[in-house]
């Protein structure tokens, strides 16, 4: 059964439909007024008006051989107007002139392994494409999906979306140093060089063998990766203590000032290590998004060495390629410039 009135509202901006364009004709037929019709359809009356002009049609009938012109509202008509006005309603596709540009991302993409948004920036700061020639983030996302080019929605590393986890903040069951509470507020706005984080990551779980040590400045997203014995305590503060070297004790003291570490066992005798350098805070238990940047970085190297694979076949060298590339990545948040360069700005300014 059909309902001449309803109570449920039309959506606005909504188009007519074939359906609706019949309804019309028919009313029009038996001599409803256009505000009768706007009525019944839901609409202004105005909408009916511009319909019945756009819709109309001239008619020919011949009455005794003489030929009689008229214009009459067609439906149909009105319907296959409406659809080729929608078919160009859009912008053009620039997929023709920006050829160059996919096949400079795709290149990219495959070999150093750039995100879509990296490409792009990149290209503009650089200024090796003009706008006209290349296209924006959205845009080489959409040629993605549509599978325009080699590179697919499943290559991409981070294309699913996550809900975020509701924060529960624990009491610590082991106390190993300060809480992060204790942090000074200043370190979360990353405008001050110089705050680390702190991680273990393993290959085989539950073996006792090669283990990365990294470590993440919260300001550049420098990225420093140490291969260690195990994951235990002594290990950790021997790589510690090899940092310190490398570094050299004055430089160390002006470049690290603070480090965040999680509870884990393994940085049991993290705050004594490093006690004469820096101050080191510990985060609440379970909650890894307190040291979200060190975790977005170990991300990354799983890209390169997938969870449960041995690390005992990966040289110092092959980490420190993965490393260099982590760190010769341009990042949109830095303004597309690397965390190499950022880094080596501040450590300038932090030795001088």
């Amino acid at each position: 059964m059909t309902y001449i009135h309803s109570t449920t509202d039309r959506r606005k901006g909504k188009h007519l439909t074939a359906i609706e364009r019949g309804k019309i004709a028919g009313w029009q037929e038996e001599g409803l007024s256009h505000g009768e019709i706007a009525r019944r359809i839901g609409v202004k009356r105005q909408t009916i008006s511009n319909e019945l002009a756009r819709g109309k049609v001239e008619q020919v009938r011949k009455v005794n051989g003489i030929k009689y012109f008229s214009m009459k509202y067609d439906p149909e008509f009105a319907q296959n107007c409406y659809e080729k006005k929608r078919q160009k309603c859009h912008r053009p596709c620039k997929f023709a002139q920006v050829r160059s540009f996919l096949a400079y991302f795709v290149t990219l993409f495959k070999t150093a392994d750039y995100a879509p948004d990296v490409v792009v920036g990149t290209a503009k700061r650089t200024g090796l494409f003009s706008p006209e020639e290349m296209v924006c983030t959205t845009t080489l996302y959409k040629y993605i999906d549509t599978q325009l080019l080699e590179v697919r929605n499943i290559d991409l590393n981070c294309q699913v979306s996550r809900k975020r986890p509701k924060k529960h903040i624990r009491k610590n069951k082991k106390v190993l140093g300060r809480s992060i509470e204790e942090r000074p507020i200043h370190i979360e706005d990353r405008q001050e060089f110089g705050h680390f984080e702190i991680d273990t990551v393993i290959g085989k779980r539950g073996g006792c063998e090669t283990t990365l040590l990294t470590l993440t400045e919260r300001k550049s997203r420098f990225e420093i990766i140490r291969l260690i014995d195990s994951k235990d305590a002594d290990s950790v503060a021997y790589g510690i203590r090899q940092l310190i070297k490398e570094y050299g004790c004055r430089s160390f003291k002006r470049i690290f000032k603070t480090v965040t570490s999680d509870n884990g066992s393994e940085f049991a005798s993290l705050a004594d290590t490093l006690k004469e350098y820096c101050e080191v805070y510990f985060t609440h238990p379970y909650t890894s998004c307190e040291r979200g940047t060190n975790e977005n970085h170990n991300r990354m190297i799983r890209r390169k060495i997938p969870k449960y694979e041995s690390l005992e076949k990966y040289s110092r060298k092959d980490i420190q390629r993965i490393e260099d590339g982590m760190n010769d990545l341009p990042r949109k948040i830095l303004g597309y410039q690397t965390p190499r360069q950022q880094f080596e700005q501040e450590v300038c300014i932090a030795v001088s």
